[in-house]
């Protein structure tokens, strides 16, 4: 089992800058593939940025060249730097770890953390 813990929401300006960060316990940290999702009001729930245990990086084209998904193992946590942040960026944002294997995949969410990006 796998428990997430995310950190670093709340309001910022647009252009300001916040750094998420998400905490995991439970379980062997390094085997497991980590990302940040995010949900707005009204919207479908999608994937902002991924990261392997391999360390290879996905983003959403959205927040390419703005937002940088990255993990220290030593400390088992998961970061989401995000920059030059814009108003669509509003949304709760959640923690997800992710093992998959032939025939099953494991997925753990944490409880989310709001940020709000308005003037």
């Amino acid at each position: 089992q796998v428990q997430l813990v995310e950190s670093g929401g709340g309001l910022v300006q647009p252009g300001g800058s916040l750094r998420l960060s998400c905490a995991a316990s439970g379980s062997i940290f390094s085997i497991y593939a980590m990302g940040w999702y995010r949900q707005a009001p009204g919207k479908q729930r999608e994937l902002v940025a991924g990261i392997t245990n391999g360390g290879s990086t996905n983003y959403a084209d959205s927040v390419k060249g703005r937002f940088t998904i990255s993990r220290d193992n030593a400390k088992n946590t998961v970061y989401l730097q995000m920059n030059s942040l814009k108003p669509e960026d509003t949304a709760v944002y959640y923690c997800n770890a992710r093992r998959s294997l032939p025939a099953h995949e494991y997925i753990y969410w944490g409880q989310g953390t709001q940020v709000t990006v308005s003037s």
